[in-house]
């Protein structure tokens, strides 16, 4: 038996298969983590929905920020963002069950006894990740609700606030923490968050720092994996590993059994540039 955490597939459902029959992944027997963005830009979201649904309690996937958009387009509304390939879960005749489904998923999954956590993009400096687990919870609570999730949904882009505040309150509160979760990458020496930022290590403004390097982060000394940063690639850092590798570019989809932490790779074909 072994725990899998695999990075962003983007739809890319042909590669996920390709990618389980390396790792010789039994359903009987094996747990697959996800760290979010399963949907958009790739050939097959609806498939690696409907996939990862049925999987049951053998999968757990965190939500990332293009899963998010899915659910602002079905259900408020919004405009679907260039590139998008939403198109097949939209017009799917199980399309409100994937939905429903996918709008259940958490933001950040913690799990003491294997100590490690997952999430998509980053945490603020300020948070432990008892607090980050928290703070995921009031979205959480807000997506789940029968009608609260609408007003959200209308409501949740935007780039501010940018700086932690337990004073924050209503959507100025609930936007930051899924920025932080689902967007973040960079942000500066005192947690100030820097969205429009997603390049290599490197090419950030001088005053910038990734997330996971911020002073005195109060979420250092736990094990954590995560996705988003496709030109962040593969790392294995101090207690860190950034599993989104490009797949969708035509870079590889990644897993890293969580047991001994060894990493496996598909390379895959993609050929589209590289973007948020």
């Amino acid at each position: 038996m072994a725990t899998y955490a695999i990075g962003d597939i983007q739809g890319c459902y042909d590669e996920l298969q390709r990618l389980l029959e390396l790792i010789q992944f039994d359903p009987t027997a094996d747990h697959l983590w996800f760290v979010g963005d399963l949907v958009n830009r790739g050939p097959k979201s609806t498939q690696v929905l409907r996939f990862i649904k049925g999987l049951g309690d053998r999968a757990i996937t965190v939500l990332g920020n293009h899963d998010l958009h899915l659910l602002a387009v079905a259900i408020a509304g919004r405009r679907p963002k260039p590139g998008s390939s939403l198109e097949g879960v939209l017009n799917a005749p199980d399309r409100e069950e994937l939905l429903e489904w996918l709008r259940f998923r958490p933001l950040m999954h913690v799990d003491r006894g294997m100590n490690f956590s997952m999430i998509h993009a980053g945490l603020p400096p300020q948070w432990s990740i008892a607090q980050a687990r928290k703070h995921a919870a009031e979205v959480e609570s807000v997506l789940r609700h029968k009608k609260r999730h609408r007003k959200f949904f209308a409501a949740m882009y935007g780039d501010k606030p940018d700086r932690w505040s337990e004073d924050l309150q209503g959507m100025d509160r609930l936007r930051f923490i899924t920025n932080c979760l689902t967007r973040m990458r960079y942000c500066s020496k005192k947690g100030k968050l820097v969205l429009n930022e997603n390049g290599p290590l490197g090419s950030q403004h001088k005053n910038l720092l990734p997330w996971f390097m911020a002073p005195q982060r109060r979420s250092a000394r736990d094990r954590i994996v995560f996705g988003h940063w496709s030109t962040l690639g593969y790392m294995a850092g101090s207690k860190l590993w950034s599993l989104d590798t490009g797949c969708l570019w035509g870079g590889q989809l990644t897993a890293l059994r969580l047991e001994d932490q060894a990493p496996f790779f598909h390379n895959c074909s993609g050929k589209r540039k590289p973007g948020r």
